[in-house]
């Protein structure tokens, strides 16, 4: 699988928990860490960690193994790296204040069908 069709499945997977706001950003092209971030946010903690426990169980049922999670069960955001797809999860509040999407504006932000 490319990390395209992985992106899509955990964006299935984030959204199926009801992830608001979900952002795809292509950084292929300014950075070697990774093909795509995907940034979502929940509305509270049980729904965060709900997105969380989702996009994991799908992207490994799809053959993909977390390299690393940052951020526990009283996290605002969970860092979860898969190597080439990067998932972000925010409380609405931290998303703003953090605003990565800003801070890596010279990516692309594509829609899941143009993967």
């Amino acid at each position: 699988m490319t990390s395209a069709e992985y992106c899509k499945i955990a964006v299935a997977a984030l959204e199926d928990r009801k992830a608001e706001d979900v952002k795809i950003i292509d950084i292929r092209e300014i950075s070697p860490i990774a093909d795509f971030f995907i940034i979502a946010d929940g509305t509270n903690q049980n729904q965060i960690q709900a997105m969380r426990d989702a996009a994991d169980e799908a992207l490994y049922k799809a053959g993909l193994k977390v390299k690393q999670i940052e951020g526990n069960q009283n996290s605002t955001w969970i860092l979860m790296d898969y190597g080439d797809v990067i998932i972000h999860i925010f409380s609405r509040e931290d998303r703003l204040f953090y605003d990565l999407e800003r801070v890596w504006r010279d990516g692309k932000e594509i829609a899941v069908d143009e993967l």
